[in-house]
């Protein structure tokens, strides 16, 4: 009988070890961060006027105080501000009390305070709108902010400036090392610094009286700032 031997064969891998795959030299760099700031003008602002009143009765403050303001938001209106500049932003009624020693408290009266949040679209219209306010029986400026509506073209200034302060570091630093810069390896652009509201002092209807003349308004300038970092490739001479 004639017999046919069957063999398998199986490849086993072998791993020699010891040898580690070739991993590239990190490539020699410098890195550097640096800010672009960029000066704005502000153009709008926003003022916060409340009308504070006080009565015996909680209802008789109420309709004084909606009497005040009422006329303050007609003043504002005849500035040529619209409507839909002009909003509620707080409406507090709260009583006010005489403490004595071993007793409760008595309520004397109750003070309402009304404050209303106006958009003013040029900066000219802040002093004009303060003073019409005062006049009509507000009684106190809690807030006034000023802002650039279109900070976008002065974020553009910024990046650029960051960009090239960031390259003039890196090819200083890049001298001092005895070589030079070749190329850019990677650009982040970091944080963006819009510019913060400017408040004012409070100023009241004693304020405005002491003056006796038309309330002036400097808005300043404002700074829009971004942070840049960069990396870029080192050759040694």
């Amino acid at each position: 009988m004639k017999r046919t031997l069957l063999a398998a064969f199986c490849l086993i891998p072998v791993t020699l070890y010891g040898q580690q795959p070739n991993t590239p030299a990190p490539l020699p760099q410098i890195s550097t961060t640096s800010r672009g700031e960029v000066k704005v003008v502000p153009d709008r602002a926003n003022v916060q006027i409340s009308v504070q009143t006080r009565a015996e009765t909680a209802a008789a403050a109420g309709t004084e105080n909606a009497r005040k303001q009422k006329a303050v938001i007609d003043a504002l209106r005849a500035l040529g501000i619209d409507a839909k500049d002009i909003s509620t932003t707080g409406y507090n009624v709260y009583p006010e009390q005489r403490y004595e020693p071993n007793k409760e408290p008595v309520v004397v009266g109750y003070n309402v305070t009304n404050t209303v949040s106006v958009e003013l679209k040029s900066i000219n219209m802040v002093g004009q709108a303060i003073d019409a306010a005062l006049g009509k029986g507000a009684n106190m400026i809690s807030s006034l902010q000023f802002y650039s509506s279109n900070t976008d073209s002065a974020r553009k200034q910024a990046i650029a400036l960051a960009v090239q302060q960031a390259r003039a570091d890196a090819e200083a630093a890049a001298r001092a090392a005895g070589g030079s810069i070749s190329y850019l390896l990677e650009i982040n652009v970091g944080g963006y610094y819009p510019p913060s509201p400017q408040p004012i002092a409070i100023r009241t209807k004693m304020d405005m009286a002491a003056a006796q003349a038309a309330t002036p308004i400097s808005a300043g300038e404002q700074t829009v700032a971004v942070d840049v970092t960069t990396r870029w490739y080192f050759t040694a001479r």
